[in-house]
This record gives C-alpha cells, structure tokens and sequence, in this order.
C-alpha cells in the first residue's frame, strides 16, 4: 500500500550515506517545500522515511550539527524538527549518545466492519406535517427584537463583564432575577448563592449525583420521562422505578425499593397531568425527613402554563426540613434551543457544593446569562410568558373545538387538559398502540402513547395518547384532525 506521505515526498530526492552499514549522513533535496516552513518539510521527510521503514528502529541519527552542515541549513531548524518527532514518538534521544529512530509498528491496521449507514445527519426539522410529539417553540414566538436589543445594549455598555470568568454557580445578576421571579411567582423564598446555573437540566442532574453521591439509589417515576432514568443510568448508578396512583408517586414503593433520591414532578406529572395533593405531599415530605441520606428533586415541568387556576405551589415551599432540589428550565418558555436551567439546593446542600464543586466552570455563556438576566429584570420574562399563556389556550381550546366538531369526536376521550401544553387523548380502537403509532406516521402524524412510558407495567389497552401541540402549526390542525380520523385505527370497531 502507497502511503499518504509517499504521494506527498515522492518528489524529494533522499540519500542515505552508510559506511560499514552505520548511518553517517541523511541528505534531502529541499526545491519543492512548498509552503510548508523549513523545519516542517524536514521533519516530514524524516517521519516518511521512519514509516518507509528507510530509516530502520534503533537507527542512530545524525547529530543536529551535522545534519544541519550537510543541508545547509541553521542548527535550530534540525533541532525543531527533531523535537516534532520526538514529541510524536518517532525518535527518542539518549544523554550523551544522540538521537535513535523508534520502533514504530507501521503495518496497516485492517478496518474493523463499522459503518455510519445507518446513521443520518438531519436539520432538526421535523419529517411530518403535525408533530404532536416535539416541545419546541415555533419561532415566530420568540421576542427577537427585544432580545437583540438587550445584547445590543451588553456589547455597548458591559464589555468588562461579558469577558470575566462567572463564579462557577453562574453570575450573580441573572441568580438574583431568578430568585426574584421565583418569589413573585412561585412564592418562593431562596438566596442567590442557592441558585446553581447549567446549560440544560441534563448536566444539573449529572451535578447533583456528584453532589449527593453515587452511592445512593435514585428512583424515577413510573410512567415517567424515559430521558431522566437514561441519564441516571448514564452515570453509573443505581435506579430503579417507583410506581404511581391517581396521588402520585407511591411512598411504600419508596420504602419497598430503599429509594434515597425521588426525581418527581408533583405539580404537572408528565405525561399523566397527574396533580400531586397537599396530603400526599406531607407525606412524601415526611418520608424524606426520616433520612438524612434522602432528598427529593422536584422537576418543574412546564408548570408556568395553567389554564384553568393559579399554578400550584412548589413542594420547595411546604418544605422545612432542606430536603428539596428544585429544579427548572427556560427552554418551555422561551426556545428548546436556549439550554438555560437552574436548580435551587437547599442551604446545607448549597454550602456543600461550593465546598466540593466550586472547581467546575459554568456552563452557559456570560453573554446569554447577562442577556437572560436582563430580559427579567426589566419585565419582558413576565409579559412574554403573559402572551403566551393566552396564544397556548387560544391554540388547545381551537385544537380541542375542531376535535368536537369533528367525526372523531365519537371516539376519543379528551382528559388533563387545563395545564401544561399537552393533553391525553384516548382513542376507541382494538389495534395494539404501536400500531396506530405507525398508522398515523405513514400518515405523516407524529404520537407518542402513554403506554410507551410505562416500565416494567403498561396500560397497552387503554388506547391513551399523548397530544404535545404546542410546536404543531395551527394552519395544519383541522387537516391533522381530519387525518387521524380517516387514517384506518378506527375501523377495527364495531
């Protein structure tokens, strides 16, 4: 096999003078070097002949005086390019006793049987007309303007910061606003210093396992977000699945199951809608205060958007015994794309992770915190969330409207449709769920079924689907209604 550096040298003229089969010299021809600087073409002549095998292992070099004499060329040249190889591993040199070619197992290394055939760069875009199952923002939502105008006014009057390394937990400013919305909002009562920064809620979970150790057992709900066990698994430790009733997650199953860490979202359960009550909070709170090795990790899955009442508390604020991680991200208000999340540690965790994690830098740019932080403080964080509150209503009471004017109305339940930007859809069909999730793909409708969230139990024969129609352009929705209706999940009934 002709080696890449033999298309490349094949032009320079080598000579390698022996005598008694001891090297003595090495001479090249250096008229076509190209654009490559002189100690760059030599070291290249010399490693394609190390890998031509030219050059044999133990082979003693020609000391950087001589070698530079006989070429013509400055002592510093030959001495660059003789550490480049060294550095590489291709000579090594000896005290006193010079430079040595070293072995170097050149034989090709056949392929292993690995192909990329099956894996696709894609734009991210969606392939089907009405993806009921994407939580992205549509674009033409997002407060450009405003948000150009910010960073505008930050590259103008905030140079300084915007180049100053932000304490680990993320800058200061935009924890403050994050504290002061939480309060306003949530009624939620949390220090700055309490407030961690990450880029995406993935990366916050991989911190708190570092934090709270991976020692513990840590338990997801059942159903639940498959995304979550798979990053707990991702780091090696041990989780396990806790089952939930029309309340929530089960607290014997957290005993049954020697859970120490719960990952939960008791105000808006995804995929159920199930609302977690006050009664079983206190008790879930109890369990957790039995232990001082137990905490519970309250994920705030889109619990900004309710149509129907005030949100609900935060189980953060029933807390007072330190045993909640509150846990939220920005991505549901403003765009999937913006990877700005924060947790808030109860204060003995905070204090132990400015201890044991001060180390890491944050993750998320100066220039999206300071921008972020001032998209609050001056109130468009409120008035967007405000906008779109009444365009997600608008949006489900016109999806659920076509629906009930619609042929299909007759066989479909629709259930947990007052919070969140999703809502259960259940479907009278005998077809097993998987396929009337191929049905309406070849139809270009994209589902998800509540069954597919189930783990070690399902609930397969409830024809229950999940409806995420915040991403599905509304000038689609009676055709995508119109669709599933006509798309033969129905015709198994009599």
């Amino acid at each position: 096999m002709i080696s890449e550096y033999m298309k490349i040298f094949k032009t320079h003229i080598f000579k390698k003078v022996r005598f008694g089969g001891k090297l003595l010299m090495l001479t090249y021809s250096f008229d076509n070097i190209g654009s490559d600087c002189l100690y760059i073409y030599l070291y290249k002549c010399i490693k394609n002949d190390i890998i031509q095998r030219i050059l044999k292992a133990g082979e003693k070099l020609p000391s950087k005086r001589n070698l530079a004499r006989n070429l013509n060329i400055s002592v510093i040249t030959v001495e660059n390019a003789y550490e480049q190889l060294i550095a590489e591993g291709y000579i090594y040199s000896v005290p006193k006793k010079g430079f040595f070619v070293s072995e170097v197992n050149t034989s090709p290394v056949e392929a292993g049987n690995i192909t990329m055939d099956n894996v696709k760069l894609t734009s991210g875009e969606s392939e089907y007309f009405a993806d009921f199952t994407s939580n992205q923002t549509r674009a033409e939502h997002f407060p450009f303007s405003i948000w150009a105008k910010i960073t505008r006014e930050l590259l103008t009057n905030n140079q300084t910061e915007l180049l100053t390394n932000p304490p680990c937990g993320g800058i200061i400013p935009l924890r403050k606003a994050i504290a002061n919305h939480l309060k306003e909002f949530r009624n939620m009562t949390v220090m700055p210093e309490q407030i961690i920064i990450g880029a995406g809620t993935e990366y916050l979970y991989g911190q708190l396992i570092e934090l709270l150790g991976f020692n513990r057992k840590y338990g997801v709900e059942n159903p639940g977000y498959g995304k979550i066990y798979q990053i707990y698994k991702s780091h090696s430790v041990d989780c396990g699945y806790v089952d939930m009733d029309s309340n929530g997650i089960i607290i014997d199953e957290l005993e049954k199951k020697n859970i120490d860490i719960i990952h939960i979202s008791p105000s808006h359960h995804f995929p159920t809608g199930i609302i977690m009550p006050v009664s079983r909070r206190y008790e879930l709170l109890g369990w957790a205060a039995s232990s001082d090795k137990r905490y519970i990790i309250e994920d705030e899955y889109d619990s900004e958007f309710r149509f129907d009442r005030h949100p609900i508390p935060a189980l953060q604020t029933m807390d007072v015994q330190d045993k909640v991680i509150y846990i939220n991200t920005f991505t549901k208000t403003l765009s999937s794309t913006i990877r700005v999340s924060y947790m808030v540690l109860p204060q003995s965790l905070a204090e132990k992770y400015y201890k044991k994690m001060s180390f890491y830098s944050c993750t998320v740019s100066n220039f999206e915190q300071y921008t972020l932080a001032e998209f609050i403080n001056k109130g468009y964080f409120e008035k967007h969330i405000n906008r779109m509150q009444k365009y997600y209503l608008n949006k489900r009471d016109r999806l659920l409207n076509i629906i009930e004017r619609s042929p299909l109305s007759s066989h479909v339940e629709i259930s947990e449709k007052d919070s969140g930007l999703h809502f259960l859809m259940k479907i009278k069909t005998t077809l097993p769920d998987s396929e009337v999730v191929l049905k309406l793909q070849q139809n270009g409708i994209k589902v998800t079924a509540l069954s597919q969230y189930y783990k070690e139990t399902s609930n397969d024969s409830e024809h229950v689907f999940i409806i995420n129609y915040s991403f599905v352009n509304e000038e689609n929705l009676e055709m995508a209604v119109k669709t599933i209706y006509q798309s033969g999940i129905l015709l198994t009934l009599s």
